[in-house]
């Protein structure tokens, strides 16, 4: 518009010093062409809609397919039309669609994409950007903005037949020597004493009958609940190796929660501190146990968006969440690596009546003292550092 202006006053400067009609007739011209296509472009603009079409969840290593729908609801065409939709970078390459485009009246257009989702994640699609004006340049460039919607791109999840498990595995990828929670009301039979059992555990009887010490064995309950803590502490991992090993660990996490809620419908629960980027803040995140498939996708969708973060400590996490829980629950610890802290925590919340593995993702395996302990305690404790790992068994 500015650089039309100087024009317009030369014409009028002309034609009032002149006094010739022509001169005016090209000014008034001017004049109401840019009032036309300044009322064109906004009522044009105004009558465009736009739809995404998406499911706007889906798991790692899926393709989702995307379509933008745009339609010129008003009998004005758009004379031209720059469309462009922002995608996330790790989603689509590259991380934009963009096209010029004219809209006649009423008419419509569809522009589809795919979503690679290669990596989990918590994303938004858009926001949708669309300049338009008019052919002669008269009235400058309009924008209009869609806001951005958000997409969410789940772990992956390895199944019970993939791990290649035993399918009355109490822990699923993690299972224990003994039974994790056991019902007190069903004596299955009896074992020699070991060192840590409970003196209310032993049989009298058949101890007088055997002339050695022997415990009750009892059957495994049904309604044994677990709870999966996750340790996402930058420091607690190797930085050469974090950013495989905290994926990895969210894995056996996703794999865990989906094998108990879906195979053996029975209650898990999650509960980890990490960085949460839909909040912008560091939060401890504690998902209760249930048994429900739409807490199972509460889960999954809390594991597809957190981050590692600074200063976690996790032992205290252990300590303070585990009182939510009921006495013989299931602790399923997916750390890092091995410290003296953890592992008294561990021995702490056996002692407290918890049922405990300990699942460390590290390349080297857990030193000799910490299987002694372990041992000790009945505290299961594997290794994990590849996906094949899980898939040959733990």
């Amino acid at each position: 518009m500015r650089r039309f202006v100087p024009f317009w006053l030369l014409l009028f400067i002309i034609a009032a010093i002149l006094r010739i009609d022509f001169f005016f007739t090209i000014v008034y011209l001017f004049f109401a062409a840019y009032f036309l296509s300044q009322v064109w472009i906004q009522r044009a603009l105004g009558q465009l809609h736009v739809e995404r079409q998406f499911v706007d969840r889906a798991f790692s290593g899926d393709e989702a397919q995307a379509k933008l729908n745009l339609h010129n609801d008003g009998w004005l065409p758009v004379p031209w039309l720059h469309v462009h939709e922002s995608l996330p970078v790790n989603l689509s390459a590259p991380p934009f669609l963009r096209n010029v485009i004219t809209l006649g009246s009423h008419a419509r257009r569809s522009f589809a994409y795919t979503l690679n989702c290669r990596q989990r994640g918590y994303y938004t699609i858009g926001p949708l950007r669309m300049r338009g004006g008019d052919l002669l340049g008269l009235t400058g460039v309009r924008q209009v903005e869609v806001e951005a919607e958000p997409f969410i791109v789940y772990p992956h999840v390895v199944s019970l037949q993939e791990l290649g498990l035993p399918t009355g595995s109490p822990l699923v990828a993690l299972p224990a020597r003994t039974a994790l929670f056991e019902d007190p009301a069903r004596v299955r039979g009896v074992r020699d004493y070991q060192y840590g059992d409970s003196p209310r555990r032993i049989h009298w009887t058949a101890t007088a009958s055997a002339g050695r010490l022997l415990v009750k064995q009892h059957e495994s309950s049904i309604a044994r609940e677990t709870l999966i803590f996750l340790d996402l502490g930058r420091e607690h991992y190797e930085q050469r190796r974090r950013y495989t090993a905290t994926e990895l660990g969210i894995v056996i996490a996703a794999s865990m929660a989906n094998h108990i809620i879906v195979r053996e419908g029975l209650s898990v629960g999650l509960a980890t501190e990490a960085w949460d980027p839909l909040s912008e803040r560091r939060t401890r995140f504690f998902l209760s146990p249930r048994s429900e498939r739409a807490h199972l996708m509460n889960v999954l969708e809390v594991l597809a968006r957190i981050e590692v973060v600074e200063g976690a400590d996790f032992p205290d996490l252990l300590r303070r969440d585990s009182v939510k829980l009921s006495w013989g629950a299931t602790l399923a610890v997916i750390a890092g690596q091995e410290s003296e802290e953890l592992l008294d925590t561990l021995v702490y919340l056996r002692r407290a009546g918890f049922a405990v593995s300990l699942v460390l993702v590290q390349p080297t395996y857990p030193s000799q003292e910490l299987r002694r302990r372990a041992d000790q305690l009945s505290v299961s404790v594997h290794r994990v550092w590849k996906e094949q790992d899980l898939e040959a068994g733990l």
